[in-house]
């Protein structure tokens, strides 16, 4: 017969390795897996039409590793020695940390999400950073309402000392609470959107780069950034000239002799007209064109141009006052200087 009894300083040396090993083990076999799986999917979803699972892989690669670290310490102390307390007090930490690790990667997944489909969303809610908080905030308060549940306490007392200390707090936060939801109400209305070249009551003017839970952040042509309270902006006049879209109206005013061919006149004005609304300006639409003014020292008449948004009526004008003086005088059509008549009498 043999003795089958080991020696006992071996016996704790195999119990102190036993979770070592299990750990390495499951560390290692997840590292081969999350290698493994995850180029397959990569080349599954380079044959989709989708981004949606593109999002889904990438947003999920790195916590995998992660994931597979803290089933590695899990399993590792179920397998030691150690008081069933202590593991299972670890058990619920890890449980704990798995869930907000899922919730930071479902909360990444939803706001990739709303980026890359902002184009197709953006006819029923316009995107902002408010209204990607508001998705992180709603993963996250379904995750902590997860983790209660799973660590056995009761959520309706908690809610209902939220209810009395929540009035509270609305209170305090007064200010702040009316800002989200002023913001809130431009982003669902539409009044104000991301991109948008705007002009406050108070003569600021500039583009909207976002709206968040407080301010509304407009940058001007000159390349600063005015911050709006959210309800201040509902509560002032606005001039959005990308509403009910980007084309606008630009109108010059100019005048000729008195002695000019108008019919020449018209035409030539016309022609350069449409020349620069093809290439600068709104193309394909049709210029403006009247008379309407006997005055001083000229025929006035308005030409009418359609610039493809706000700003680029600038350069619409510049050009086009150019290529006309030049034109008119090939044309020899005279743009009298003003002139005065001063009668004196002896």
């Amino acid at each position: 017969m043999f003795n089958c009894n080991l020696d006992p300083n071996l016996t704790k040396i195999i119990f102190f390795l036993k979770p070592i090993i299990v750990f390495f083990v499951i560390l290692i076999s997840g590292y081969i897996l999350r290698k493994y799986l995850f180029s397959k999917l990569l080349k599954y979803s380079a044959k989709t039409k989708t981004d949606m699972d593109d999002i889904i892989i990438h947003s999920a690669r790195n916590p995998f590793i992660i994931w597979c670290v803290m089933f590695g310490i899990y399993f590792a102390l179920k397998t030691s020695e150690l008081p069933a307390e202590v593991v299972l007090i670890a058990g619920k930490i890890l449980l704990v940390l798995g869930i907000i690790s899922v919730s930071i990667v479902i909360s990444n997944i939803a706001t990739s999400f709303i980026k890359s489909h902002s184009g197709k969303i953006e006819s029923t809610m316009p995107v902002t950073s408010l209204t990607q908080n508001i998705a992180r905030i709603i993963v996250f308060t379904v995750g902590i309402l997860i983790i209660l549940n799973s660590l056995g306490i009761s959520i309706a007392p908690i809610l209902a000392t939220l209810g009395v200390g929540g009035l509270a707090v609305a209170l305090a936060l007064q200010d702040t609470l009316s800002n989200f939801f002023a913001g809130f109400h431009i982003i669902i209305n539409k009044q104000v959107r991301s991109g948008d070249y705007i002009k406050l009551e108070t003569g600021d003017e500039g583009y909207v780069i976002d709206i968040n839970w407080r301010t509304t952040k407009i940058k001007t042509l000159s390349n600063n950034v005015i911050l709006v309270p959210n309800i201040k902006l509902t509560q002032t006049i606005i001039t959005n000239y990308y509403l009910p879209n980007k084309e606008i109206v630009v109108p010059i005013n100019l005048g000729v002799h008195y002695k000019s061919d108008l019919e020449k006149v018209e035409k030539v004005t016309l022609e350069i007209a449409r020349s620069v609304i093809n290439d600068l300006g709104a193309a394909g639409q049709e210029p403006g064109f009247g008379f309407h003014t006997f005055g001083e020292s000229a025929i006035n008449f308005t030409v009418v141009l359609k610039a493809r948004e706000f700003t680029n009526q600038f350069l619409l004008k510049h050009e086009f006052i150019k290529r006309l003086q030049k034109r008119f005088a090939e044309e020899e059509i005279v743009i009298p200087y003003p002139v005065r008549t001063i009668i004196q009498e002896k």
